[in-house]
């Protein structure tokens, strides 16, 4: 049985040698989500030699349980929702259109944030490596693969160090590679994998960007 990672980078740089066949490709872009998906991502771009940004996505939170994901939005307008969840707990259009509202507005600050004066990079005909710290319900990453084939990406592989294995299975199906190390049953939660889960900071967030951002700076 594999032990718990450490923390974050530990689960990135052991993520980075199962996607160790990226590594030199000219057309890869590492995508991190905020925030606990960036640590792990920064480490996979560093290890393939390739550019960093971050996909901002919100979890939609039931309403009394905000943990509880009912839906999740992403960049671009794109939401996605688990119309199930929303019929067992009673959730109406009103309702969910206001929980939408308020992330959203969240959403657009953390993009101003992490990225300051830097463009979002154009992912037309690239490989993008689309990275989270786990995979627990998988809304997140399903509304994050959603708004990314509206920027023309000629292939997405979801990355993460740990999943449950039925979301992982699901998303396969979604995406054109998926790469999860371990998928442990049962699974319970991501943190539980991990020695340390400290929650990542905004500015944790934008300095692992801005290092990243650097090392491009001066490259043709």
């Amino acid at each position: 049985m594999q032990e718990r990672f450490l923390d974050r980078s530990d689960a990135g740089r052991q993520l980075a040698r199962a996607l160790s066949l990226y590594r030199g490709r000219g057309d890869v872009t590492v995508l991190g989500l905020p925030r606990g998906g960036v640590p792990v991502a920064y480490e996979i771009a560093m290890a393939l030699d390739a550019p960093l940004d971050a996909f901002v996505v919100r979890k939609l939170g039931l309403p009394g349980h905000e943990e509880f994901g009912i839906g999740a939005i992403a960049s671009g307008g794109v939401r996605v929702v688990d119309d199930a969840v929303l019929r067992a707990y009673g959730i109406d259009h009103e309702t969910l259109d206001r929980i939408t509202e308020r992330e959203m507005r969240e959403l657009e600050r953390r993009g101003r944030l992490y990225r300051d004066d830097r463009m979002f990079p154009d992912l037309h005909g690239r490989a993008v490596i689309l990275v989270d710290d786990g995979l627990a319900t998988g809304s997140t990453m399903r509304a994050a693969v959603a708004a990314l084939r509206a920027e023309g990406p000629h292939e997405i592989v979801v990355a993460a160090p740990v999943g449950a294995r039925e979301t992982c299975e699901a998303l396969h199906a979604e995406v054109d590679d998926l790469v999860c190390l371990w998928t442990p049953e049962p699974f319970y939660a991501v943190g539980l994998w991990y020695e340390n889960f400290e929650q990542t900071t905004d500015e944790e967030v934008h300095d692992l960007l801005a290092r990243a951002a650097a090392r491009y700076a001066h490259r043709p």
